[in-house]
Order: structure tokens, then sequence, then C-alpha cells
């Protein structure tokens, strides 16, 4: 998953995943719900919804990566047939471009696609400061750290960044605002993402320069590498927040919470956002949900711990589903209606404390159908029968919460056939091998193909790095111009490479798919408003690929090779990394169960929480409420009437406008075709149709945006005169991308 945020759990795996056996909550972990929650008012249809609950896993799959091994989410029959069940499951959702971590939950959280809340390019990316060489910044900040926040200097827009280049608004607001108190675990954004002590870090904007947890942090980033020092900051106060309702709510429960809540401040925040609090890290939210107590236990009834045994944040790869759970169950049931959670992957081993024989050098991927990824999955699943059971306990269930379960991206598995064990799990192949013109790897192996794309252009190419990935971001010292000879020869000579795959075979084949350069990726909404960030180009891969651009051959062996610590590759357009899931469950939803016809993406499901909570953002998304999800007695009149015609609307919508559309792909084949030609003329003349084309439909998007926004949530009537209009220019503007991509 390379989420490159900071070292992940060990020690607790024997908690997180070995177990198999549901353990009673303890007396200190279960309370009575606080009388903060009662000042929560929501606005759903009749009031019945009363809670939220929110949960984006990383890279979990409804469809089989193995047609002999059941899927992701078949191996979590608690969790299926809970969305299956009791709501609506959406199995063809799509991802964004370029689809990762940060993004892919960004965009599902906010509505927004990257060109408006920021993150183009995640989970990290490289900007042009006034030197013009490439300089490096993380993706995962606090919601309001800036670009450069080590100085502000080289570039000090906020790293969140929006229309206008404001920050984007926060997806906590229209809670608070309600007098909600919103619970957050290891979601991108909205608690601290690290312990940075700069001017814009993350412990500078939630504490301020010189204070004592500042200077807590101060210290521990100096403390020796791997000791409980360096990480006591990091356990303390990173991956778990508060976000108090207005009048205060649980930050102002004690005089404790009052002591330990800091100023939320939203800046740039329409409507201005003055007064509210926030409790910042585990140190202090801990006590705030369990009765003064440092610690709050898992599903299985085990302080939720670092690897050092100090109770508190147990890292973003160590947010398994006991852990994440039992903090939202906690925050539930201490009064915290609104709880958001993140719940890491399956597919790498995140320790080598596995019991062996499963010990091999952290990390390492896992297969599927592989022993421990079978485990991991299977204790997964009890955390969540533990969850729904204790939630029910508690009177939060179906019929006053509303659940919504997602996953932040697809990905494509690189590795061969496991071979059959005597458990009948699947086994694969561990080890670092090189294929060059014969074969050297095992039927069996597993493991990303590294290549060091640097090491196969010509010496004479100009300067650059790569946002390393399966599909890479090209940032060229000096930011030239697209049309710049120099750049348009190393495109094509990027677009030109060959190279052995060796999970196809000994024959040497195009690395890379699909490219755009600054034109292509503004069709895509991978152009923000700080020009600073936008790429040269990007490359789309052969997902088996994972690209690097340095001045030595891969750690692995030749170049290329493969590399056995990461198989699951994402980011880039195909099938099995675009297409995600996403399940609604509660009052107000529609008992679909399965619904594979239905074609949406991340930006929906925003709109969708709103609209069922009778809540307003204070932007326009740009998704659309799903109607498809929802009971006829709950959808808004303004998109009820004219059905027929307005759900035309917005599904053609999404083809013109998602990045997956119809619109989208079909300019990106057509983007490949022009920067790969060495015909200027054919170049010039497609990328100026790909411009004329996109000016259009973000003016036509714009339009149709608004109507649905302002049906939604505006009692504004779509005339049917004009949904049919819009709909026939949507469709014209469809055949014409189709047709420059056929040409």
């Amino acid at each position: 998953m390379k989420r490159l945020r900071w070292p992940t759990l060990a020690a607790v795996l024997a908690v997180g995943l070995a177990t198999g056996v549901a353990t009673a909550p303890s007396a200190a972990q279960v309370s009575t719900t606080a009388t903060t929650e009662s000042s929560c008012q929501l606005n759903s249809p009749g009031g019945q919804i009363q809670h939220v609950v929110y949960l984006q896993f990383d890279n979990t799959h409804y469809l089989r990566d193995n047609s002999s091994v059941a899927s992701d989410l078949e191996q979590m029959p608690h969790l299926l047939n809970f969305l299956t069940s009791n709501g609506t499951l959406f199995t063809n959702d799509h991802t964004i471009l370029i689809s990762h971590t940060a993004g892919g939950i960004l965009s599902t959280m906010t509505g927004l696609y990257p060109d408006r809340q920021g993150i183009t390019v995640s989970n990290s990316y490289f900007y042009q400061p006034p030197s013009k060489i490439p300089a490096f910044s993380s993706a995962f900040k606090y919601w309001t750290d800036l670009v450069d926040d080590a100085t502000g200097i080289n570039n000090p827009l906020p790293n969140m960044i929006t229309d206008g280049q404001k920050t984007t608004p926060a997806p906590w607001v229209p809670y608070t605002r309600a007098g909600c108190d919103v619970g957050a675990v290891s979601l991108a954004n909205i608690e601290l993402e690290n312990t940075g002590t700069g001017p814009f870090g993350d412990m500078s904007e939630a504490f301020g320069t010189g204070s004592a947890e500042w200077s807590q942090a101060v210290a521990g980033n100096a403390a020796p590498s791997g000791s409980p020092a360096r990480a006591k900051p990091l356990t303390d106060y990173v991956g778990i927040a508060i976000h108090c309702g207005q009048g205060g709510g649980i930050c102002a429960g004690n005089a404790t919470n009052v002591a330990n809540s800091r100023p939320d401040r939203l800046p740039d925040e329409p409507g201005t956002y003055l007064g509210y609090q926030a409790l910042f890290g585990a140190k202090y939210v801990n006590p705030a949900i369990n009765g003064g107590h440092d610690y709050v236990n898992n599903m299985s009834g085990s302080p939720v711990a670092d690897p050092f045994g100090q109770p508190g944040f147990p890292g973003f790869d160590g947010a398994y589903a006991t852990n994440t759970l039992g903090y939202l169950a906690q925050m539930q049931e201490s009064g915290v209606p609104i709880t958001y959670g993140y719940i890491s992957d399956v597919h790498d081993n995140h320790t080598s404390a596995f019991p062996a024989p499963f010990n091999p050098a952290f990390p390492r991927a896992s297969g599927p159908g592989e022993a421990d990824s079978v485990a991991s999955l299977h204790a997964y699943d009890i955390a969540f029968q533990q969850f729904f059971d204790r939630l029910a306990a508690d009177g939060i269930d179906k019929t006053n919460t509303m659940f919504v379960v997602t996953v932040d991206e697809g990905d494509r598995f690189a590795g061969g056939i496991g071979i059959p064990q005597a458990d009948g799990s699947l086994g694969y192949a561990h080890s670092n091998c090189s294929w060059t013109t014969t074969p050297a790897c095992p039927s069996n192996q597993i493991g990303e193909v590294n290549l060091n794309i640097k090491l196969k252009l010509p010496t004479t190419s100009p300067s650059f790095v790569v946002h390393s990935d399966s599909a890479p971001t090209f940032y060229v010292n000096g930011q030239p111009d697209r049309t710049d000879p120099t750049l348009r020869t190393l495109e094509r000579n990027v677009a030109g490479l060959n190279a052995i795959d060796p999970y196809a075979g000994p024959t040497a084949a195009p690395v890379f798919v699909r490219m755009v350069d600054s034109v292509g990726q503004k069709t895509l909404h991978m152009v923000n408003s700080d020009p600073s960030r936008t790429p040269s180009f990007t490359a789309f891969g052969n997902p088996d690929y994972f690209i690097t651009a340095s001045n030595s051959g891969p750690s692995c062996g030749s170049n290329p090779c493969i590399d056995y610590h990461f198989a699951w590759s994402h980011g880039d357009v195909q099938p099995e990394i675009a297409t995600t899931w996403v399940g609604f469950v509660g009052p107000g939803v529609a008992n679909n169960g399965v619904d594979s016809t239905t074609w949406t993406d991340h930006t929906n499901v925003r709109p969708t929480m709103m609209s069922l909570l009778g809540l307003v953002d204070d932007y326009r998304h740009d998704g659309r409420v799903l109607v498809e999800a929802l009971d006829k007695h709950v959808i808004p009149q303004t998109l009820f009437e004219h059905r027929n015609t307005t759900n035309q609307l917005g599904a053609i919508y999404e083809q013109l406008n998602a990045p997956f559309g119809r619109f989208g792909t079909d300019s990106l084949a057509a983007s490949t075709r022009a920067l790969t030609s060495t015909d200027d003329n054919v170049y010039n003349s497609v990328e100026t149709s790909i411009q004329d084309l996109t000016t259009q439909r973000d003016a036509l998007a714009l339009k149709i945006s608004t109507a649905l926004d302002g049906a939604a949530f505006n009692d504004q009537a779509i005339k049917e005169k004009d949904a049919k209009d819009w709909i026939a220019q949507a469709q014209n503007l469809l055949n014409q991308a189709a047709a420059l991509a056929a040409a």
C-alpha cells in the first residue's frame, strides 16, 4: 500500500490478527451515552438517524484476485452480510486519479475531485519551488498545513488547496455546526499525521510552537530511531482526534477535557469557524472517552498500544479492524455520535512478529489465499462481529445509525499462482529475483517488478524526478512548457520503453500503456489551483511494475527485478485498480442488496450522506446524490420529480466528469496518441481538441452539478427541458471524445 506515513505497529499483531475468539469488553470500556450526544441535531427525514459510522478500508476487494480464493469481503461474512442484508452495496464504484490512499479517502470524504481538494498526486508529490528544482512534499498532513510546512517559504499555499487557493472546506464542519462531536481514527488529514515541528507542521498547527506538546515532539524526534522515546509523541498525538460540536461537546465535558482541548482552527472555512475546540491525540482523547483512563481497548479487550506497549495510537498500518473498531465503539458509547475510521489492508504483512513460519523480514506482501492473509481476514471478520454486536447492545444499530463502508482504491496483484499447502492455503515465494532473458523466478513468485527508468533513458535526457509508482508522475527541472522540444523528446522516450515483465514471459514489451501531459491531466482532475504542483506528464504503466528514477539500480538486483516486499499496485488505470465498492446501511437506505449495475464513483458518497442526514456543505459537490441507494420517501422531491430524466442526467454527468467515465478514458487514449506521436501537427491538433473539449466539459459539468446540488440541498427544481438539453450536450461531448480516441 506504500502509504509513506510513519513506521508500523509490530508488537500487537498477536492481539490484532491472531485472535479468533470474541472477548467481552471490560467494564471500563463500556459507558453510558453521554449527555453531549443530546446536543447533536441531525436533520434526517423523520429524525431517525442519530449516529454515523463511516469506515474506509485500504485495498480491500469485493471481487476475487484469484478465482479459486474467496475475495477479501467474502472472507469477512459478518461485514458483507451486514451490508447486503440491511442496505445497498454498490460494486461498480470507481476511484479517482491518481488512485492512492490519500486521494481516494479525501475525495470520498469531501465529494470533491482532486483538483478541488488539492491532492492531485498522492500519497506524496513534488512541487516547483522558486529554484525550479522539484521539491518533495507528503500529501499526509493535517487539514490546515502548507505545502512547505517546514518553513512556508518555498510554497506557502495549503496542502489541501481548493478553488481560489484557499484551504478545502473541512468535512467535519456541518456536523459540528449541528452540535455533533466528530471522532476520527487514522483517516487522512482530519487528525494529526505527523509530529512535525516546523512553523506550519502538524504539532505547530494543533498546539503551537513552544507548547509542552510541541517540546515533547521536538525531544521525541531527536531520540534514537526505534526507541520508545521516539515513538511516544506519535503514540500520544497522531492519528486520533475529536472535533467538538458547537457549544463545546465532549471538549467541555469536565475540567480535564477543557484543559486538554485546543482551538479547532479553520481560517478559510466559508462562513467563518470560530470558537470551536478539538482534542488531538490519544493522550487527550483516551481519558475523555474512557472514564479518565489513559487507554482504550480494542474489540478483544486489550489496550490499543504502540510497539513498545505504550497506550495510544498503534500506527496507520496498525489500524487493524480490532483497533479502529474498538476506538469507534468507545467513542459512540461516550456520546460522540459521528465517527470516522480507517482500517489498514491485509495484503501486506505489517510485522515480523507473526508466528512461525510466517516471520519474514519486515515488511512483505501476502498473496491471495496465503495463510497470514486468511488469518488476518478472519480476525477482521471476528472484529466486525464483535463491533456490530456491541453497538446493538448499546442501542446503536440500523434503525438509528447510518453506516457507510467503503475502500480507498483497488489494486492489481503482481505475482504468480500460489502452490496449495497442506492447510488449504496457498504458498508463495518471498524472495527477490531477476529475469532478463531466461526464467529465474519460481512460478509462485510474488512481488512488484521494480524498474529504475532513469537508467533506461538516454543520458541526454533533462533532469527530472518521479513520484515512484506504477503510474509515475514526472517533474522536469525548470518546469518547461509542455511544447518544449526537450520535454517532448523525453515523453516519447518514456513511451517507447520496453522491458521484460517476468510474469508475462521472456519477451520485452511496453512498460507504459497511457500518457498525459498538463492538458490531459486537467481533463482527469489532476491539476489544482497551485501551478507549482502540476507534473510535466504522467505515464500509466503495466501495473506489474513499480517505477523509480535514481542514479543506482533497484535494490532487488537487475533492472528490472522483482521485489517481494510489495505486490499490490494501485494508482493506475486498469479496471481492477479503478473499480471499488461502497455500502450504505441505515434509515432511508433501500434494502437492495448487491447493486453491480449502477455506475458510481467516490465523490458520490459525501452528497449521499449529507442528503440522508439533512445537512448541507459550504460548497458545491463534484458528485451526486445516489438516489439508487435511497428509499423513495427520503429522496428530495426536486430530485424525484421527472425522476427518469433526472436519473439519466446524473448518470451521463458521471460519464462526462468522472476520471474513469467515458469522456476521461477516451481523452486519455487520445492524449496517449498525441504524446507518442513524432508529428508535431498530430500532437498540436489532438492536444488542442482535448483542451477545447475539456473547456466545454467543464462548463457543462458546472451547470449540471450546480443543478443537482441545488435540487438535493436547496429545493431548487430542475426543469425537465434543461435536463434534456444538458443530456444531449453531454452525449455530444462524449461522442466527440470517442471519435478523437478512435481517430
